[in-house]
């Protein structure tokens, strides 16, 4: 039982403006993942600016990097690629500035769609992704590569589905 209570007080501060004096551009295989108000210097990695607004996906964590990573060491140009749950559209949008011919994308959560669009157009490679509300089913064409970077009680009912879906490799 708590007899006492301490207050003070908190001044009024933007909490959305200041969690953005911390992300900065990370390097991650292939790629630097960047918000858009950071400046880049010359590099030879290629450049992803993401402004996340509400969705997930900013590099900032291991699974994202480690689908980023691979998407870096192994995608390649002439193949398809379908990004389950896109989030920040971070996945697709490195797909398409490898060149891939045939993206996908979709997420459940359709503001996310909207952001990953919007994501999509920032990073200049808006008309190479097909960008759609739900989730994939039987009709969902297959793909070269899969990523489908969800936490494990989404991904696993999908698991099936997903690898129906996979020409190659599932990430």
């Amino acid at each position: 039982v708590v007899n006492s209570l301490n207050t003070r007080t908190v001044e009024q501060t933007d909490w959305l403006a200041e969690w953005k004096k911390h992300w900065k551009p990370t390097e991650i295989g292939k790629f630097i993942v960047t918000p858009p108000w950071e400046a880049v210097a010359d590099s030879d990695k290629i450049i992803i600016s993401i402004e996340p607004n509400m969705a997930f996906g900013t590099g900032t964590h291991e699974p994202t990097q480690i689908c980023l990573t691979a998407i870096g060491d192994i995608f390649r140009p002439e193949q398809s690629f379908l990004d389950v749950g896109t989030g920040t559209g971070i996945l697709a949008i490195a797909a398409a500035k490898l060149g891939g011919q045939k993206i996908m994308a979709c997420d459940t959560d359709a503001d996310s769609v909207t952001i990953a669009r919007e994501n999509a157009v920032l990073n200049g490679v808006g008309d190479k992704i097909d960008f759609f509300d739900g989730s994939i089913y039987d009709g969902t064409p297959a793909f070269d590569l899969v990523c489908a970077n969800l936490t494990a009680d989404v991904i696993i009912p999908l698991l099936d589905t997903l690898l129906a879906k996979t020409m190659d490799k599932l990430l």
